[in-house]
């Protein structure tokens, strides 16, 4: 039997049907089971200097580079979900949590899957940092959840052209789909039934989220990244 919801203002179905969303939104990643097989890029390059780690090249590269982003928001929202902020309702705190689960899930795939087909060239744990994130202030949070999951799918999108394997395209193409259903779920909670979930800063005229370049994501997510990497301009 289907259960309703039924409350004056409709608020309780609302939410219901947000988590509908992001859960349905993480199961198909979560049963993929796609292996990444026949990576024969270079071994990940370690400056022994300075512990500088490069991501690599070709496909191993650019799955570092979504490797790297995916610790990054695992990080964050285990940060948000271990404390989180002042007066925070039921409903909002169910959907980080989904949203925790999810992005876990993208970076513990990652990690098993590259080091698995690759393991000389998987990128290490990094560190993260938050300057100006006030952990405790519902603001903050959402709009730093915003930046994040626009930049994930921007990141996602920009990238997908350098994948050459079509099983690699296949697997970014089912991550991108769950970070868009993320952005949109945390865009409604800031302003919710407007049309900001599909805005004009990250939908452009042809219907289709925005695409950046790998270089500018770093650019715009480095301030993030404890741990310093980078990559030699050959596949990314």
């Amino acid at each position: 039997m289907k259960k309703t919801i039924s409350v004056s203002n409709g608020a309780a179905t609302l939410d219901t049907n947000r988590r509908n969303f992001l859960k349905l939104s993480g199961v198909g990643l979560a049963i993929a089971g796609l292996a990444l097989v026949g990576c024969n890029d270079d071994d990940l390059i370690i400056d022994p200097g300075n512990n500088v780690f490069d991501l690599g090249t070709g496909d191993v590269g650019v799955l570092n580079y979504a490797y790297a982003l995916e610790q990054l928001e695992a990080d964050f929202y285990s940060k948000v979900v271990n404390s989180f902020y002042t007066g925070i309702s039921d409903a909002e705190r169910q959907v980080f949590t989904d949203l925790y689960h999810h992005e876990v899930i993208h970076r513990d795939f990652f990690k098993a899957a590259i080091g698995g087909a690759a393991p000389n060239s998987l990128l290490p744990t990094l560190e993260f940092q938050y300057n100006g994130v006030d952990f405790k202030n519902r603001a903050s949070v959402l709009a730093t959840a915003k930046a994040l999951e626009d930049t994930g799918v921007a990141a996602y999108n920009g990238a997908g052209k350098y994948i050459t394997n079509p099983d690699y395209l296949v697997l970014a193409g089912k991550i991108v789909s769950v970070e868009a259903r993320h952005a949109s779920a945390i865009r409604d909670l800031i302003n919710p039934r407007s049309a900001d979930f599909s805005g004009d800063d990250v939908i452009n005229a042809m219907g289709l989220d925005a695409a950046k370049e790998p270089k500018d994501i770093v650019a715009a997510a480095g301030s993030f990244f404890k741990t310093p990497f980078t990559w030699k301009e050959r596949g990314i």
